[in-house]
């Protein structure tokens, strides 16, 4: 059961990794506008070393693996350095059956909207998984140990660098191109990551506090946490109920809510991430 696990875990890391490098290859290449990224770094060096993209690519990750290894340690995994190789091995099978490959689009900015989606959804699937196609993710790493630099700034900065690095042989509606890319796409990959599997976190207080904590039990089928709070005016104590719930169960229970209550005092937050904290036995002395 283990191995087909893991076998499992590598033909979907293998096809996320796929679908990035198929939207480096078809259209961020032909559009040569730099998306901050490894790749995109590799695109603005291949007009000075006469090297293929993919070979850049493949150089350049393999080197800051290496880096990262004497920097920050060995922090990672297989996945990750899988993922590092294939993806410029799959762009040099690209070259070879589809070489000087023209844009489909025929649009610099069709071709960047393209290329943002699919690194997004490639990246969506690597990540949960704990993967990554390498290059500018081991230099933020790396910023982060040594700068002390928040790991999102790191990644946004050395992206942005990437794509002011256009400059030195592209036009100036590349290099504009290439910022907005970066940005938009740092957008995408935040909602392909915590926006799809975004929840709520409802606070509910109510004189129908029990028939709105019963909807929740019996019909959404959710779980509920009820405290006492007491209110800093008048000192009044008070019930609330806690619960968390998707998108479809949120509008059934505002709905509900409204009916049962239209006075109810209700908080919204919203919740990207759960995680159960086991507990920890402690050992005896």
């Amino acid at each position: 059961m283990k191995i087909r696990n893991t076998i499992k875990e590598f033909a979907i890391i293998t096809f996320g990794t796929i679908i990035i490098a198929a939207g480096v290859y078809f259209f961020m290449l032909p559009s040569q506008v730099s998306v901050g990224s490894g790749a995109a770094l590799a695109m603005v060096l291949s007009n000075f070393i006469p090297l293929s993209v993919s070979a850049i690519t493949l150089i350049m990750n393999v080197g800051l693996l290496i880096l990262g290894f004497i920097l920050i340690g060995p922090e990672f995994g297989a996945k990750t350095i899988y993922c590092s190789v294939l993806m410029p091995l799959t762009m040099g099978v690209f070259e070879v059956i589809f070489p000087n490959f023209q844009s489909i689009t025929q649009d610099p900015m069709l071709d960047v909207v393209c290329n943002i989606l699919l690194v997004g959804i490639g990246l969506s699937i690597l990540f949960p998984r704990n993967a990554s196609s390498g290059g500018l993710d081991i230099v933020a790493k790396i910023m982060n140990k040594y700068l002390k630099m928040d790991l999102g700034k790191a990644m946004a900065y050395s992206g942005m660098a990437v794509a002011l690095s256009s400059a030195l042989c592209y036009d100036s509606k590349t290099v504009v191109l290439s910022v907005l890319g970066t940005y938009f796409g740092g957008m995408i990959l935040d909602h392909f990551i915590f926006g799809v599997n975004i929840k709520r976190r409802v606070c509910v207080i109510s004189k129908e506090l029990d028939t709105i904590v019963d909807f929740v039990l019996h019909e959404l089928h959710s779980g509920a946490t009820l405290g006492e709070i007491i209110g800093a005016y008048d000192k009044t104590p008070n019930m609330e109920m806690v619960t968390i719930v998707d998108k479809h169960e949120y509008r059934k229970l505002m709905d509900f809510i409204h009916k049962v209550d239209p006075k109810a005092f209700v908080t919204v937050y919203s919740v990207s991430d759960m995680r159960y904290q086991p507990k920890v036995k402690k050992q005896q002395p």
